[in-house]
């Protein structure tokens, strides 16, 4: 079974990736009753050889079911089924509405100091971040420069309790937006969003400081719901 070819259906399919149609299976397979709650999945090399896709995109694909919360890895005994539906995703730690409500009490305000505060250092270091991220190929390595903007962010604000609230939450951020971008394919549109916030800090306006991240978070959040609502329904059913 080779899954790097499926494709969604609809007026405008899109290609769906090798960890998306991986993932789909394992999740199916779960929901029909093939692995039940308490079962361990298959060694990571069986499952690559059934489902013929690389160890990489296999562990995304496990990293996605345990943040649905289908399953649980347990270090050096493999991967066991929890549950049979999807439940609220977390990241790391934290749930992700947890998270979400945290980043918009934070990151909102702290991009209206940083456009009050930040210097031209500052500038220059987001600036290069985000030029790097427009450049970047390698889907791990733009999560890892993402949550270093947003880091960046809060360095700029010169306030050393906000940078520790970001570095506290900084696994997290990467682990949503891997998660994000894999499903919901947001990277060149945060990006954009991510050149409107340093476009405004650069301006040295708070307030459109405020409302770039305001708006980058509410997409955040939206396409964190649609991937949830999508996954809430059963793979190859109806809406």
């Amino acid at each position: 079974m080779n899954l790097s070819d499926s494709q969604t259906g609809g007026t405008a399919p899109r290609r769906v990736s090798a960890m998306e149609a991986a993932l789909g299976h394992l999740r199916d397979a779960i929901e029909r009753g093939e692995y039940a709650i308490g079962d361990k999945l298959p060694s990571e090399a069986e499952l690559c050889r059934t489902l013929m896709v690389s160890r990489p995109v296999l562990r995304e694909a496990l990293r996605a079911l345990q943040t649905m919360g289908l399953t649980v890895s347990r270090t050096g005994r493999g991967t066991f089924v929890v549950a049979d539906a999807v439940g609220d995703p977390t990241f790391g730690d934290y749930a992700a509405g947890d998270l979400m409500e945290v980043r918009r009490h934070v990151e909102i305000p702290v991009a209206g100091y940083a456009a009050l505060r930040r210097t031209p250092e500052d500038l220059d270091h987001l600036a290069d971040l985000l030029r790097r991220m427009e450049r970047e190929t390698d889907a791990t390595s733009w999560v890892a420069l993402d949550s270093l903007f947003h880091l960046g962010v809060a360095q700029a604000a010169h306030n050393p309790v906000f940078r520790k609230v970001i570095e506290e939450i900084r696994d997290a951020l990467a682990r949503q937006s891997a998660f994000l971008n894999e499903l919901g394919g947001r990277r060149e549109q945060s990006d954009r969003e991510h050149r409107a916030v340093l476009e405004a800090l650069a301006e040295g306006s708070e307030d459109k400081a405020v409302e770039a991240m305001t708006h980058h978070l509410d997409r955040v959040g939206t396409t964190l719901t649609d991937i949830v609502r999508s996954a809430r329904t059963p793979a190859g059913g109806g809406a």
